[in-house]
Formats: structure tokens, sequence, C-alpha cells
């Protein structure tokens, strides 16, 4: 568990060390490119802005971006306290708790440290699930907090965001500087075409390279923490049966959830770059904690 912990924190400075440079480096090239020292000091104050934003903000933009608000033990008796009892099982500080108003079944954890740790549901998963079951989605995501998978995974919120507006700014500037400079816009139009092509699909790597691996991991550490590896099958099961798309999701925070939020991914291809294992798959792992 600690080698665990200690490789999510060594990923988390490295994305935001990669993405800083990445700035950087483009702003260098627009700056050379154009003959302008502004655009790198501008790159500089956008990477050190970016940094700031995406270590200490990222949970309360992923929470925003959810629809998700605050609920108290008064609001939401149940869910609060079974937060609290597994944080202390997990012997982690309280999350936050958080309920997102769609009818569809999910959940998921943010935050950059457990101390600053919140967790959100949907009303779906409070008035569809059995205690058990949301005990064991609960479970699920509070072990998300104790692996210090929560900061990569919403570091990688805002990751996704800036290469989605990167793309579009370069497009953007290609069709400006096209009308200034004939040669210049064409190959700002290359770069910004490059980057609309393969934005989604790096975005897309990059969460699968945070999210599959550590659902599993988390699903056993889940099971472990409830004793009962069932709450958390059956709970999967009726999501599988459900298949209901999350109303706020997006693709920037698709692998944050407990659950593929746009519904079951069908056919191969489909699944295969899905942000989140197969349903079936986690039920089948799950029930040989029980052989």
């Amino acid at each position: 568990m600690y080698k665990e912990i200690a490789a999510n924190k060594r990923k988390s400075f490295i994305l935001v060390l990669l993405i800083f440079s990445f700035i950087i480096f483009f702003g260098w090239w627009l700056a050379h490119y154009f003959e302008n020292e502004v655009i790198l000091f501008l790159a500089v104050i956008i990477a050190l802005f970016h940094s700031l934003i995406s270590y200490y903000y990222s949970d309360k933009i992923a929470l925003a971006l959810a629809g998700a608000r605050p609920v108290s033990g008064r609001e939401e008796p149940l869910f609060v306290h079974l937060v609290e009892n597994l944080a202390i099982t997990a012997g982690l500080p309280t999350p936050k708790t958080y309920v997102i108003e769609d009818s569809a079944i999910n959940a998921f954890a943010c935050g950059r440290n457990p101390q600053t740790a919140a967790v959100a549901v949907t009303r779906g998963a409070l008035n569809k699930l059995e205690k058990v079951e949301l005990e064991g989605v609960l479970a699920h995501e509070i072990s998300h907090v104790k692996n210090y998978d929560i900061l990569l995974a919403t570091l990688v919120v805002v990751l996704v965001g800036i290469i989605s507006i990167l793309s579009d700014y370069f497009w953007r500037l290609s069709i400006f500087g096209r009308n200034r400079d004939e040669e210049r816009g064409g190959v700002l139009a290359v770069l910004g075409i490059v980057l609309i092509i393969f934005a989604p699909l790096v975005a897309t790597l990059i969460q699968l390279a945070v999210s599959r691996s550590r659902e599993y991991l988390a699903d056993a550490d889940g099971a472990l923490l409830t004793r009962f590896p069932e709450g958390l099958a059956r709970a999967l099961e009726k999501i599988k049966r459900e298949s209901r798309p999350l109303a706020s999701a997006s693709t920037a925070t698709a692998h944050l959830y407990f659950a593929n939020p746009f519904g079951r991914a069908r056919g191969y291809f489909v699944s295969l770059f899905s942000t989140h294992p197969p349903i079936d798959e986690r039920i089948k792992r799950l029930r040989k904690m029980l052989a």
C-alpha cells in the first residue's frame, strides 16, 4: 500500500512538471516564431497559474463540473455516517460529503490528500442502493482517498481541460495568423489540426493510464475495508442493469467516477478506450474473494 501511495505522489509531481514544461515549451516556440518575448513571459505566468490551480483547486473544479452540492448528516444521515465510519476504519480524516442530483447510480472521490478529500454520490445511488451496497461503493471511494489516487485523478481533470483549450487556441490563432501572415498562419493551422486530432486521444490515454488498474485495486481495498465483497458486487450489478448515463458527466471527469458515467460501453473497440474496466470482470474478481 505504501509503495502505491509513494508511486501516486511521484506520478502526480511528474504530471504537473510535464504540463508546466509543455506550456513553457510552446510559449518559447511561439515567442521565437513571432519574435516576441512577451509571449514567453505570458507562458511562464500561465504555467505557474495552471500548476497552482491544478494542485489547490482541481477538486473544487471537479465538484463544480459534476454539479455536486455539500450535504450534512442532518440532510443525509446514512450517507454521512457511512463515510464517517469507513474513514475511521481506514484511519483517515472524514472526507467532506456531496450529493449530485441525478438518478443514475454513481460516485467519485477527489482532493489533493486525505485532509482535503471529498466524496460525492448521486441521488440515484442513495435511493436505489441497499445499505451494504452503498457501503461497498463508498468503501471503494475511501480506498481511492487512502491510496492517493484522488490527487492524480483530479489533476488529470485540469490536464484534459488544458489540452482541449490549447487545441482550440492554436486553431483560432492559425485563422488569425493566416489573415496577417500566410506562412505563419499555415504553420499554426497545422499545429491546430494536429492538436485537435490528437488531443482527445492523448487525454483518453492519460486517463486510462491512471484509471483502470486503480479501479481494480480500489475494489479489492474497499471489499477488505467492509469485509463484504458481495455488497460492492451487487452495486455493480445494479449499475450494469440500469446502464443510465450521468447528465453532468464530461470527458474531463469520466475517469473519476465509480463506474463509466456515460453508460455501459458497447463493443470491443469502445470498451477498449473506456476509462473503466468491464463491470463483469470487476464483479468476477470481487466474487473470487468470497471463494
